[in-house]
Order: structure tokens, then sequence, then C-alpha cells
């Protein structure tokens, strides 16, 4: 894979303030597409994102993964030979570090990886970008994935690439806060080759809609259960 074509798919809720500066720092040289999947937005993420040369999907069913399948959704009906190589996928509320895709890719496209997990556990995290809650639901669910899927990572950070022939292979169905883990475990089963990479990670611009609540917090330490029981 010398040259790959990539496309990156960003799920973006109301991230006007942040969406423009996650677009300027992507690699231009390295990507193709970048489709911002505008997740039923009240701001002007959509029109912010289409002037920094976003393709940007509307999809008003709310939901993390529902906005992420609606970028996949937007990629299969391409002709067979328009489709990518290698999809990154990354949040849009500037958490991540989008100039550092190319260590992300890097394992894929020199080692035959087919999935890289960007870990903040392993990489350089601003103090407070991540609340208790989430480090001690990642830790929790990581281990989980070991003690029964016998993979081996250390967190369920959103900024990953996947080949897009193995992203079509897993089926990936999750609408909302399961979507990363469900991706990580159906990895597992079919024994996909994963790695992770050290990423940097600071605190994201604007409040978190799923860890900045009480209510989003339950509901996202749920899902992530239930998903890595529901697959075993």
């Amino acid at each position: 894979m010398s040259k790959p074509v990539i496309d990156v798919i960003i799920p973006a809720y109301n991230e006007e303030q942040s969406i423009g500066n996650v677009l300027r720092d992507i690699p231009k040289d390295l990507v193709r597409d970048i489709l911002v999947c505008n997740n039923a937005s009240t701001d002007s993420t959509a029109m912010v994102a289409s002037e920094n040369g976003a393709i940007v999907l509307d999809q008003p069913q709310k939901g993390y993964g529902s906005a992420c399948l609606k970028g996949i959704e937007y990629l299969k009906a391409r002709k067979a030979e328009d489709q990518p190589d290698i999809v990154v996928f990354l949040d849009g509320d500037y958490s991540d570090h989008p100039e550092e895709m190319i260590k992300v890719v890097q394992p894929i496209i020199e080692q035959n990886m087919d999935m890289v997990i960007g870990s903040r556990s392993t990489g350089d995290m601003e103090n407070g970008a991540m609340m208790p809650q989430q480090i001690f639901g990642n830790w929790l669910a990581t281990n989980l994935i070991r003690l029964f899927y016998k993979y081996d990572f250390t967190d369920l950070g959103p900024f990953r690439a996947i080949r897009y022939d193995k992203l079509i292979e897993i089926d990936m169905k999750d609408p909302d806060f399961g979507w990363t883990v469900e991706m990580q475990v159906k990895a597992a089963k079919f024994k996909l080759k994963c790695t992770e990479v050290a990423v940097t990670y600071r605190k994201r611009i604007g409040v978190s809609k799923v860890s900045g609540t009480i209510r989003g917090t339950i509901l996202a330490g749920h899902k992530i259960l239930w998903t890595i029981f529901k697959l075993l």
C-alpha cells in the first residue's frame, strides 16, 4: 500500500467553534475527502465545515454512531473504483490532534495492520482532558475486552484508522455511545490485525455531550458494557 486513498469521517454535533480548527489541521497531502457528518446541529457547524473544504452530510438522527454510519453509507454508494483504502475517524471537538494522522495510518500502510487505535492512555494527555469517569470506563472496557476476547487495547479512543474493506466486513450497527467499543469488539471477533499508537489529547472546545453530563455518562457507560457482553 504505497499511496493509499484515505478518507476521513468526522461526526459533529454543534461544533461550530472547533470544526474549522480540526479541518485546517488535517494533513491535506495525506487524505482525499473529509466527510463531516452534521448530526442534527442547531448552530453553524455545517457552514463552517463547508467553508473549510469538507463534504457535509446531514444526519438528522441524533447519535455518534448514526453520524459515523452516515459517512460509511456515503462511501458505500460510490463506485467500487472510487472507494477508499483506509478510513480515519476523529472527533470534531479539537481534542484530537489531526496533524498526528500520519502516525495513526502508518501501521496500516507499512505493517499491514487492519486497524489502529490512537491511544490517549499511552500518549501525552493534557490534564483534565478526560473526566475521571471516562478514564475508569476506558480501563474497565479494555480490561473486559482483554478478558473475554483476548485482545489488548488500552483505550476506546475516537481517533482511529481502519482498512475500508475490513470496516465493511465488520458491519457496524451501533447508533450512539457504543460505536467505538463495538468496532473494537468486532475487530477481535473477526480476528483483525490491530495495534495502537500513542496520540496527544487536549481539552475539547466546548462542553462534552456525553461525559459533560451525568445522564450522558451513565448512558454511555451502560451502553459500552452492554455492547461488550452482547457480542460475546
